[in-house]
């Protein structure tokens, strides 16, 4: 009897070892599936938590009037002021342009101008060879969607597919539809579409490759395209970071650049 029950002891402990060995070490983590409002406010918070970029890399444009690519850096300092100088080969400078969002000023460096006036989108086409708001400017270059708009307005259609959120609202006023793409694991907005009303796409912008920077996500390559006037910005970095205080922002102009108002 005695040793009938030192068998079963010694099963029973062998059972419970084995199911030991079988639980993972670690808790598994469902991810919180946000109401379409908690999502959008996420969002935005995020974007708002970036004060300060700065990034070097590529920047290619298509357009009917220019096509070509050039390396760059960027200062970009919220809500209201960016820094763009343009490099050719060998770090030859080429150009600087400091934006706000009331006035401009550009330094071509190669023929020692400097052309300033008042910001305007006909004076950001003629800098930049494409059609883009200066708010659009922004945002491509810190790779960000402004959510500001959306945070109390209810989606059309909300519902998650492989992964990601998807948002769609129709503006009834303008008949066009704003669609946004959301990875559900780092929550990062990987594509922004506005499109006709027969669901043709007018203009997109795609965000890929992100890294995180104080657990925002941060894309290192952003495509913008304008279908209706066939332009495309590509911007590629090697370089980004995020929230360094920048005091003061200002072109290096040499006192004997002929300066023009445009």
């Amino acid at each position: 009897m005695k040793k009938n029950l030192i068998i079963i002891w010694i099963i029973s402990i062998y059972v419970i070892l084995s199911f030991s060995g079988c639980v993972p070490s670690k808790p598994v983590y469902v991810k919180q599936i946000l109401p379409a409002d908690r999502l959008i406010k996420r969002l935005e918070a995020n974007r708002r938590r970036v004060k300060t970029f700065e990034g070097s890399g590529v920047l290619s444009i298509d357009s009917p009037s220019f096509t070509g690519k050039v390396n760059f850096d960027v200062v970009l300092k919220k809500p209201d002021s960016v820094k763009i100088s343009i490099f050719g080969p060998l770090g030859l400078d080429l150009a600087q342009v400091l934006i706000t969002n009331s006035k401009f000023t550009f330094y071509d460096a190669v023929r020692n101008n400097v052309f300033t006036g008042r910001n305007k989108e006909k004076v950001l086409k003629r800098i930049f060879k494409i059609d883009i708001s200066f708010s659009d400017l922004m945002e491509a270059f810190a790779g960000a969607v402004n959510l500001t708009n959306k945070l109390t307005a209810k989606p059309d259609v909300y519902k998650i597919i492989n992964g990601s959120y998807f948002l769609t609202y129709l503006n009834r006023k303008s008949n066009l539809i704003s669609l946004y793409k959301i990875n559900v694991s780092n929550l990062s907005v990987t594509t922004y579409q506005l499109l006709s009303h027969s669901k043709k796409i007018i203009f997109e912008s795609q965000f890929l490759d992100f890294q995180n920077f104080d657990h925002i996500p941060i894309p290192y390559k952003t495509i913008v395209e304008n279908n209706l006037k066939n332009q495309t910005i590509n911007i590629d970095y090697r370089n980004i970071k995020i929230n360094i205080p920048i005091n003061k922002m200002e072109l290096a102009i040499p006192s004997d650049a002929k300066i023009y108002e445009w």
